[in-house]
């Protein structure tokens, strides 16, 4: 078995590799019977990375950090299976997952920083935990690039798309959150950003905490703003004004926990959310009722389930054309 798992692991990582060979090299991370098989074959492709007489210290210390996360993460079970519908499974970023990814960049340049990256596909929300206990949930459609040996002592986190944290508190190592727009600084809280860039704007709402946003490389903000429990605050692209208003936290992070609550959403906007969540694509025949407003909440109902539900409230019809669904409105 080792050597296949060792076929397998150069395979999973090669610059060549398939999507199909990759998911089946991180499909053992999961199954701990391969644990000991897995360590013996990363420790020989260490060892492989040795000058002369000694092995990098500190890829070695990386790779220790890994495993202790990785146990203790088995031991309290804190990672849960969830189902979107018709049994679709929420993809769980397991960390150990990562580690063939992490190991490639770190052989081509041990002077560099160790990135690392991950990603919830459409129709998914990924959970997962980092080195410094963190947990960051991954909405549909997101990706985080996440740095584990920063020189500067900052834990750097770089999205794109909609994240939720639960920053582990350290005031030594401040946890920098980079947007396409602005920075979002903190030691320690629970929030959401949420980033993609076809939006065009960036929006952080705070549950618990403080965070702080900052100036970005591409746009530099008049003062830092400091956020309280219950507020948020919207930034577009190409914009200085800030928009702060209090919201209800629970509304804009319900997302995590498979759940959908809108109010007073227009369709235009409620369409693109459906069409992350779900995984699919939605076509509006008629523009004109794209401003129709509607409330909701939803809880583990599929894409179908929805839109009968929504068809009731708002004059629309829907139909399925081959991979997309077509909304009309239904008024003659």
């Amino acid at each position: 078995m080792n050597k296949n798992i060792r076929q397998i692991v150069k395979k999973g990582r090669g610059s060549h590799t398939t999507p199909e060979e990759r998911q089946e090299m991180l499909a053992f991370f999961h199954q701990p019977e391969f644990e000991y098989d897995l360590k013996d074959n990363l420790f020989e492709e260490l060892g492989k990375t040795e000058a002369a007489e000694e092995t990098p210290p500190r890829l070695k210390k990386l790779f220790n950090r890994l495993w202790a996360v990785i146990e203790k993460k088995e031991t309290a079970s804190r990672y849960k299976e969830r189902y979107l519908n018709a049994g679709m499974k929420i993809a769980a970023a397991l960390i150990v997952g990562l580690i063939a990814g992490i190991f490639a960049t770190s052989l081509l340049n041990s002077e560099e920083p160790v990135y690392f990256t991950a990603h919830s596909p459409r129709g998914s929300v990924s959970e997962l935990v980092l080195p410094d206990s963190s947990v960051i949930f991954l909405n549909s459609g997101s990706r985080i690039r996440y740095t584990l040996e920063s020189e500067n002592k900052i834990r750097e986190v770089f999205l794109e798309g909609e994240a939720w944290f639960d920053v582990a508190q350290n005031k030594k190592r401040p946890f920098l959150v980079h947007t396409p727009i602005y920075n979002v600084a903190v030691t320690g809280t629970q929030f959401n950003v949420k980033a993609y860039p076809l939006d065009n704007r960036v929006i952080t709402t705070l549950e618990e905490g403080e965070v702080i946003l900052k100036s970005s490389d591409k746009i530099k903000l008049a003062n830092e703003v400091k956020l309280k429990p219950g507020e948020q605050v919207a930034l577009s692209a190409g914009s200085n004004e800030l928009s702060i208003k209090n919201v209800n936290p629970k509304y804009y992070t319900s997302w995590r926990n498979n759940q959908l609550i809108f109010m007073n959403m227009n369709l235009q906007e409620l369409v693109v959310i459906l069409e992350r969540k779900f995984g699919v694509d939605i076509v509006v025949k008629d523009k004109s009722i794209l401003d129709y407003h509607c409330d909701g909440t939803f809880k583990n109902e599929t894409i179908i389930e929805v839109l009968q539900i929504i068809q009731v409230t708002l004059p629309i019809e829907y139909k399925i054309v081959g991979q997309k669904i077509e909304i009309t409105s239904n008024q003659n």
